[in-house]
Parts: structure tokens; C-alpha cells; sequence
């Protein structure tokens, strides 16, 4: 055992890095909205990046520990406590059996990730623990938590190096801010839009509205126009999390983690992968502004993220080698 669940929260659920290898099929990805902060969760408890973790949006959930448990809180402030005594985040906590872990109101930010040494024990369903609510797989039971469900947590041997130092630098996290600037490339339909709606795009702020979710964010503000001539919609092509499309209303469509595999809109551009969980991290009503930068600074800005990762791997590792296991 792990928890029991007192209070779900607005919507908590299993997500590892997501259902690699299936999109042939039509079977999307899923996985964390903010990949940053799950990947981090799980370094500063020891686990793999892959280990699955509890996404809690908005407000987090009340749970029972049923045994002593190495925990991280990663992303949104969400204002945690166990027994009413505030926990740290973006560094590893204890709990002890029959403590009770609650997650409050996002204060700052939308999404955070909770972490468990050992990681939460779900089985794979193609290749992935990741909960997708459309189809009802994955995750606990392929749905969000329930009051009264009981989460189960791989058994690992927790000895007495329980407050390693690890935690997540500031200097290294995503700059997470309410109305972010994201950094974007133009789409492949990009041309198809006139003069005046690309440079709109890229000077106007949009607000997520209400209709957002994990399949991806309805933005609203200055309509985007095709040029004279071009469809509204096309042959349906590939879509990834990042993709902005335009569908004939003019309103943008950023999706996120749970999108599909294909659309029929053009792709006026697309938000670079080290950006995405900036915008996973924003609350309806949140706007978004975009700047266009090169193919190459994307790459870069990936990689970067990527080193700053293997960096505070290689130190949580180097110290929990050096005294024998956490």
C-alpha cells in the first residue's frame, strides 16, 4: 500500500512520461502536461524519469500515508502539508505511516507533480502507466482519484539518509509566470495566413479560456485570417503537443498532452518543446504572448533543459551512492 485517498482534488492522476509508439494506431501519448516538473519530481526521489507520478490540477488531494514513504512536490504552489505542518517544494519530504499528506489550492502556477520513492505501482497499458480519461486507460483504473481509492507504491527499502539534500535549483526551473511569453516556430501553413495575422500572433496576448483542458488550450483574441483562397481546412496531417492550430473561427488551438495524433487545421505554429511547461502551468483566464525564435535556439533550449536535468541526477545520485542508499 500507499494512500488511501480522503479528498481526490479537482482532477489527480498516474501519469509517467507518456504512451511512446502507439500514434500509428491513433492512440495518443498522454504523459505529464508540465514534463519539467515530473521529470524533477522523480530525480530528487531517486527515480527513474519514467517512474509514475500523481498530476494534481488546480487543487491537489487529502491521502493517509500507509506506511513511510520519500516524497517531492514539483511545479504549481500548491501550499502542501502533512498533519498541518508545511512541506518544502522541489526537494524531498518524509512521511510517516498514518500521516496525512494534503494539497491545497494552487496558489501560483496550475499543475503539480508528486513523487514517491519507488514510484506508484500501476500496470502498463501499451507501454505506458499514463492515465487517459477519453478512453479509460491507464493510471488508477483509467480515471481520475476518487475518494476512498487506495493508491499502491513500489516496495523500496528506505533507510536512514531520508532528508538528502537534493533539490531543484531556482536557476534551473521554468520561469513560471501567469501570462507567460512563449517562444514558438512558424507552422508549415504558416504562409497561408496573411501579412497581418502572423504579425498579430506574435504582438497580441491570448487568453486561455475555460474550454481548456489536457487535450489542449482555446485561446481568444484577435481573429487569425487565412489568405484569399485557402481552405479553412486540409487533408488532416500530424499534430503534437505544441501545435497551434486555427480552425475556421479564427481562435487558436494550442494542444497539449492529451491531443490527437492528427488535424485538419492549418498549423500556424508551434509553442518549442523547453517552453511547453510555461504553458502548462497557466490557469484559465491566464493569457499567453508568443515570440518567434529559430529551429536551432529550439534545439538548443531543449538541450540545455535536458543537461540541467542529468546534472541534478548525476549530484542526487553521487550523494545517495556515497552513503550507501536513501
Amino acid at each position: 500500500m500507499g494512500f488511501e485517498v480522503i479528498k481526490p482534488g479537482l482532477l489527480s492522476t498516474l501519469q509517467d512520461e507518456g504512451r511512446y509508439g502507439q500514434r500509428k494506431y491513433g492512440v495518443i501519448t498522454s504523459g505529464p502536461m508540465d514534463l519539467f516538473a515530473h521529470r524533477a519530481a522523480n530525480i530528487i526521489v531517486g527515480n527513474d524519469w519514467d517512474a509514475a507520478v500523481l498530476e494534481m490540477t488546480l487543487l491537489g488531494p487529502s491521502m493517509v500515508a500507509k506506511k513511510n514513504m520519500l516524497l517531492s512536490l514539483c511545479g504549481a504552489d500548491m501550499e502542501a502539508d502533512v498533519d498541518g505542518i508545511r512541506v518544502p517544494l522541489w526537494r524531498p519530504f518524509l512521511i510517516r505511516k498514518g500521516c496525512q499528506l494534503n494539497v491545497h489550492y494552487a496558489v501560483k502556477g496550475c499543475r503539480a507533480y508528486l513523487a514517491v520513492h519507488g514510484g506508484f505501482e500501476v500496470k502498463p497499458v501499451l507501454g505506458s502507466r499514463s492515465t487517459y480519461l477519453r478512453a479509460g486507460i491507464g493510471g488508477h483504473q483509467g480515471r481520475a482519484l476518487q475518494a476512498g481509492d487506495v493508491m499502491q507504491v513500489k516496495q523500496e527499502v528506505i533507510g536512514g539518509n531520508l532528508h538528502h539534500p537534493g533539490s531543484v535549483s531556482a536557476f534551473i526551473r521554468p520561469d513560471y509566470e501567469e501570462n507567460p511569453v512563449v517562444r514558438v516556430v512558424l507552422g508549415k501553413e504558416a504562409a497561408f495566413f496573411t501579412d497581418v495575422s502572423r504579425r498579430i500572433l506574435l504582438a497580441q496576448s491570448y487568453i486561455v479560456t475555460a474550454q481548456s483542458d489536457r487535450m489542449g488550450y482555446r485561446l481568444e483574441g484577435v481573429r487569425l485570417e487565412l489568405s484569399d483562397g485557402v481552405p479553412s481546412e486540409m487533408i488532416s496531417e500530424a499534430v503534437v503537443q505544441g501545435t497551434i492550430q486555427v480552425p475556421p473561427s479564427g481562435q487558436p488551438i494550442l494542444l497539449m498532452a492529451d491531443c490527437q495524433t492528427t488535424g485538419g487545421y492549418p498549423r500556424i505554429a508551434h509553442v518549442i518543446t523547453a517552453d511547453l511547461p510555461l504553458v502548462a502551468q497557466v490557469k484559465p483566464g491566464g493569457k499567453l504572448r508568443f515570440r518567434e525564435v529559430s529551429h536551432r535556439e529550439a534545439q538548443e533550449q531543449i538541450l540545455l533543459q535536458m543537461m540541467d536535468l542529468q546534472l541534478l541526477e548525476a549530484g542526487v545520485r553521487a550523494w545517495v551512492r556515497d552513503r550507501g542508499g536513501i
